[in-house]
């Protein structure tokens, strides 16, 4: 149980992001279109955790590694989960936006 919690909340294992930026990853921010507006990361795409399902067209290949990122790490957790319902082989909940600029 454990476990799950700290998966959904992206505090599993150490993860290099600048170092999958660098080879390639997209940075998915799931905010609303208001909170993208106000602040995000470079080069981020936006698309709200509620529209995902609806938008995995734009995310087309699979086996891309993306990184998930919202304002805390809750809905960046959902869509991590969504993504990989669909097929998706390498999806990191990157946490809060903010936190994971530091980070990369």
């Amino acid at each position: 149980m454990f476990d799950a919690i700290k998966s959904l909340l992206g505090l599993g294992p150490k993860v290099d992001y600048a170092d999958l930026v660098k080879q390639g990853a997209i940075i998915l921010d799931v905010r609303s279109k208001g909170e993208f507006s106000s602040g995000h990361i470079k080069n981020s795409i936006n698309i709200p955790v509620e529209q995902l399902s609806r938008n995995l067209g734009k995310l087309k290949d699979k086996n891309r590694t993306i990184i998930c990122c919202c304002a805390s790490g809750m809905r960046s957790g959902s869509a991590k989960r969504i993504l990989q319902s669909n097929g998706y082989t390498s999806v990191y909940n990157g946490g809060g936006w903010m936190s994971l600029r530091n980070k990369i």
